[in-house]
């Protein structure tokens, strides 16, 4: 029948939009290698740009170490990872406060997502260091949800993040006068991040800026770049659920 496709599925309202950081908002994964790479010297660990690319992007940073470590056969004691990890922030942190640049576009779309829809980041990043790039980027107000590494007791490509989000940001839907069971959509830019956000049964934007659009076909749809994120898109994804 010609109206057979009209069935409430097809009309699941956008609720909330949940953004990955790094790869999607920040243009911090360079910095990201270069921290690691800097804490790792000492110990004569040399990470590659295309293994920590290829092999290490998807995970938080006890998971690069851990990975790394298990890689390169030495011990990892608790509180050398503790070590690790707090160097490598600090110096991460140095970084940004050198200059580190948003995605072209990336506060555009952050801006006009939010005029919209309450929204949220879920993301394997330090939240100090989440914060200090949105406050330096005046970005912060707009988010009612930071969900970051340490948060969950699972980080991507399991669901844990994007289900944390999204319980968290259900409280700001009604009084936005919108429906907290409704569509929540992932912002992804790798293919870790896509899985953990399908499996949070959340329905999946990929970007395109740190691998190709064939990359990431797991999305429900891919845009080339965070410029090109409005709400219409949004809303699209949420229309084919």
């Amino acid at each position: 029948p010609r109206h057979r496709r009209s069935s409430p599925k097809l009309h699941v309202p956008l609720s909330g939009v949940i953004f990955d950081f790094d790869g999607v908002l920040a243009d911090s994964e360079p910095l990201h290698l270069r921290a690691f790479q800097h804490v790792l010297a000492p110990r004569q660990v040399a990470l590659e740009t295309t293994d920590y690319y290829e092999q290490y992007l998807g995970f938080d940073d006890e998971g690069v170490f851990r990975a790394i470590a298990r890689a390169g056969g030495w011990e990892l004691t608790e509180a050398t990872l503790a070590e690790l990890i707090t160097r490598k922030g600090e110096y991460f942190e140095g970084l940004v406060q050198q200059g580190a640049a948003l995605f072209p576009g990336a506060a555009d779309a952050v801006r006009r997502i939010a005029s919209e829809v309450p929204i949220a980041i879920a993301s394997g990043a330090m939240r100090s260091e989440i914060e200090t790039l949105l406050s330096t980027t005046n970005l912060r107000r707009h988010f009612q949800v930071i969900v970051a590494s340490g948060d969950t007791p699972r980080s991507k490509p399991a669901p844990d993040p994007y289900a944390r989000a999204v319980d968290l940001l259900r409280q700001f839907t009604e009084p936005a006068g919108l429906d907290p069971e409704g569509c929540f959509v992932a912002v992804e830019d790798s293919n870790w991040g896509i899985e953990s956000a399908l499996a949070a049964g959340l329905r999946c934007i990929g970007i395109a800026q740190t691998y190709p659009a064939d990359a990431l076909r797991g999305a429900h749809t891919v845009l080339a770049s965070i410029d090109h994120l409005d709400i219409k898109a949004v809303q699209q994804v949420c229309r084919n659920a």
